[in-house]
């Protein structure tokens, strides 16, 4: 793993940034622990790669149907609710609401649908994070992964109406 420092010009400002990278990639792989006497488990994946980042999170032991994933204030899965992780990621201030529309929190991925035998997969890229740039408004590390046992509404501030929390994961490099 290699230490890339970049610099920028822009006008007569200098602005630098360093970055952790193996080849072109920046990567933080998480598991997903049981919240709420939840049966879930699974793994998810955060890749960096040509300023977007990509999730890719694998679940299992879900109830069949929709549920919401978002990203939290906080890497802490201690309490058995999930509760520790914080509010939803909200670095810009916006209403809660759906990725895409005039205003959503950068934490606010969606639903997706677990099938039949509790399984799914999202995936999920954007420009709008970064992983260990330093930018508060961007940057997911020391953040928290949480899957919901309902779908988001995408309406009720500043939840959604997902329900508990049945899974959690700490973005951690």
């Amino acid at each position: 793993m290699k230490k890339l420092l970049y610099i920028t010009f822009i006008g007569s400002s200098l602005f630098l940034a360093c970055k952790t990278s193996s080849g072109n990639k920046n990567e933080i792989k998480v598991a997903l622990t049981a919240k709420s006497d939840s049966q879930v488990s699974g793994t998810a994946i955060f890749t960096e790669e040509k300023g977007k980042v990509t999730l890719v999170a694998n679940m299992h032991g879900l109830t069949p149907g929709e549920h919401a994933i978002h990203i939290h204030e906080k890497a802490d899965c201690t309490a058995a609710d999930g509760s520790s992780a914080g509010g939803h990621w909200n670095p810009t201030f916006k209403q809660h609401g759906k990725w895409g529309t005039n205003e959503h929190h950068k934490g606010d991925i969606g639903n997706f649908i677990a099938d039949a035998k509790g399984n799914a997969t999202v995936k999920f890229t954007t420009e709008e994070w970064c992983i260990s740039c330093g930018d508060e408004t961007k940057d997911i590390t020391n953040k928290g992964l949480i899957i919901h046992k309902g779908a988001d509404d995408f309406t009720t501030q500043p939840t959604g109406n997902a329900g508990g929390r049945i899974a959690c994961a700490g973005i951690i490099k």
